[in-house]
């Protein structure tokens, strides 16, 4: 019986079995699942373990300054202990019951600070051999690497909410953050509003890269309110699930092997090539089929709705 309840709750601590990948589920779901059952035994707070997931990966990215592959290989391991922490967040969020926006932000933003760490040491170990142009490729790479991450966050997020509703899912709409945004006080609510304001911009260019989608979901909220028929919602997750596991290799699992190979053989830049072609051009047909099938859905629903 004690097993059959710790798979329950370790199933419980998962967002659905859609939207995870095979490394995820075998290593860092169970890994975060052990980390998310000591935490809450000490009383540390989601929001906590997410900032030590930034230390944690920024010291990390340090590491790959070096050439030298053990200090590598010790910045590997901070990496993946940082996204075991990253994965305990989420999951001691919902076995605990406190989910919060500020919470997906810092979970959201965590994984950007360590990128964005590790992009500035790549930088500056293949500088004397590259000079300053490694900083153009650099930052040709990270904005892809930006853009990946917020659609595949996205889509995923709207396969939850098509197959467990808002109680299941953190779909977010400007407008609504925009109004909580502006209610905040920067004099008594200063941190928390920076936060909603970067949140604000984050999903604003999100609804941006997907005009079909805002429009089908905007009539659905018309027509049927804040749960869409049972129907579509089967038919919209049988349209949606062959893409997320093109979301989770735009994530981080996919893209960390990639940096690690190119660790070990010393030719980092091949980690950038990658992501500016092989992860775009998954980024592009992700986006061009989901535009695609949300249009045809929104043709249809329009169609039955005269």
């Amino acid at each position: 019986m004690d097993i059959i309840q710790r798979r329950y709750d370790f199933e419980s601590s998962l967002k659905s079995w859609d939207t995870e990948e095979f490394i995820d589920i075998h290593f860092y779901r169970p890994l975060g699942y052990c980390w998310a059952l000591l935490f809450r035994k000490l009383g540390v707070t989601p929001n906590t373990v997410s900032i030590l997931s930034i230390f944690i990966g920024i010291a990390s990215g340090l590491c790959f300054y070096y050439t030298d592959l053990k200090i590598n290989i010790i910045g590997m391991l901070l990496l993946m202990w940082a996204n075991s922490y990253d994965s305990a967040d989420g999951q001691l969020a919902r076995m605990t019951d406190t989910k919060t926006r500020l919470g997906r932000i810092l979970d959201g933003l965590s994984s950007q600070m360590w990128f964005i760490v590790i992009y500035m040491m790549l930088c500056f170990r293949m500088m004397p051999e590259w000079g300053w142009w490694i900083w153009l490729l650099a930052a040709a790479a990270g904005y892809s690497h930006s853009r990946q991450a917020a659609i595949a966050d996205y889509y995923r997020t709207i396969h939850l909410h098509f197959l467990k509703g808002r109680s299941g899912s953190e779909l977010a709409y400007s407008k609504t953050l925009r109004e909580d945004y502006k209610r905040l006080s920067w004099k008594q609510d200063g941190f928390v509003k920076a936060f909603e304001y970067m949140y604000l911009g984050y999903t604003k260019a999100q609804e941006a890269w997907t005009p079909r989608f805002q429009k089908l979901i905007n009539f659905l909220r018309d027509k049927y309110g804040k749960r869409a028929p049972i129907e579509f919602r089967m038919d919209f997750r049988m349209k949606s699930l062959p893409l997320m596991k093109y979301a989770n290799m735009l994530s981080f699992n996919t893209r960390v092997i990639v940096l690690f190979i190119s660790l070990i053989i010393n030719k980092p830049w091949i980690y950038f090539v990658f992501e500016l072609t092989v992860l775009n051009l998954m980024l592009a047909y992700m986006m061009i089929t989901h535009e695609h099938f949300c249009g045809v859905f929104y043709k249809q629903i329009k169609l039955e709705d005269e």
